[in-house]
């Protein structure tokens, strides 16, 4: 039902601060022409509330109405379990305590997606990478690109993250199903800890924060605290996801596991040794000590034969 104008909204119609013209009125109201006739009542304007989800529409014959903008509906049982706005890695479930396999329903009726990025180009994915575990994917974007929501939820972190520092400007985004999803190297946030959000929702802009060595967005799929392979969420290829239900595995937790790889694989993949560099190390010494050539380290590693080796990094060499 449609209430009085305030004198707010009263004097901003009689100012002249019409917008988004659009005819609400009913067809009964045009005349032949199909034109609306001067009688016909119009949105002028629309103007927000504390909720972000509800917007004031005011209209030409000095009336207005709420706008519902479908706020999602949270569980604040299940949404605020381990909820901690300080530490970026929830404590989660001990990978030994969870089942074997979990359906994890991603998608239904009620339950949207988005794509982080409006056009997406893997840089680089899940895996070992200079010696060290990379434990998301990394999307190239220029700055001032905008990073959205992959899906309703609450945002737990939205800071500059000195507790790695690696991540620089970092959202951390918690969903209905138990999944978080990370967005690092950020310029900017857009939201704030404790925000509602929904999928698609604009939440940060594109930047080179942290530690980066140029514009691009580390995207996380992460699961009571353990991370995994975002492209077993996510067809970054087709922009789309990949199924209503992910069927997620425990030892998809694992860095060694990729999606698309066949058991056999995963298998070389857990009987690949490394070793840690010590002061003194060169490729060449490590090659000759292992059985194996440069190049071959090189390949494993997905490093140079000029790459400086840092002691304490671990090495693959099988």
């Amino acid at each position: 039902m449609k209430k009085l104008l305030t004198l707010f909204s009263l004097f901003m119609f009689c100012s002249g601060i019409f917008a988004q013209e659009t005819n609400t009125g009913s067809t009964s109201s045009a005349g032949a022409s199909g034109v609306p006739n001067e009688s016909a009542i119009i949105a002028i304007d629309t103007v927000n509330t504390a909720d972000k989800y509800v917007k004031i529409i005011l209209f030409s014959d000095k009336s207005w109405d709420y706008l519902d903008l479908d706020k999602p509906v949270i569980d604040d049982e299940e949404m605020y379990a381990d909820w901690d706005t300080r530490k970026i890695h929830m404590q989660g479930t001990p990978i030994d305590s969870l089942p074997d396999e979990i359906d994890l329903r991603l998608i239904d009726s009620t339950i949207h997606y988005c794509m982080p990025l409006d056009s997406i180009k893997i840089n680089s994915t899940y895996k070992y990478r200079h010696g060290r575990p990379h434990r998301g994917i990394d999307l190239k974007l220029n700055r001032g690109d905008t990073v959205r929501a992959a899906f309703d939820g609450v945002v737990r972190i939205a800071e500059y993250s000195r507790e790695t520092g690696g991540y620089g400007n970092l959202i951390v985004i918690r969903h209905c199903n138990g999944l978080e999803t990370y967005y690092a190297h950020l310029s900017r946030h857009l939201v704030s800890s404790g925000e509602i959000v929904k999928a698609g929702e604009p939440i940060g802009i594109g930047g080179s924060t942290g530690r980066s060595t140029g514009p691009h967005l580390h995207f996380e799929t992460r699961y009571q605290g353990h991370a995994f392979d975002p492209e077993r969420v996510f067809d970054f290829t087709d922009g789309v996801i990949r199924d209503s239900i992910l069927d997620l595995k425990k030892n998809y937790f694992d860095i060694r596991s990729h999606y698309g790889q066949t058991d056999a694989e995963y298998a070389a993949a857990i009987a690949a040794k490394y070793i840690r560099i010590k002061s003194g190390d060169t490729l060449g010494a490590i090659a000759r000590r292992n059985g194996t050539t440069v190049r071959n380290l090189c390949a494993l590693n997905g490093i140079r034969s000029t790459t400086l080796l840092r002691i304490g990094r671990s090495l693959r060499v099988r």
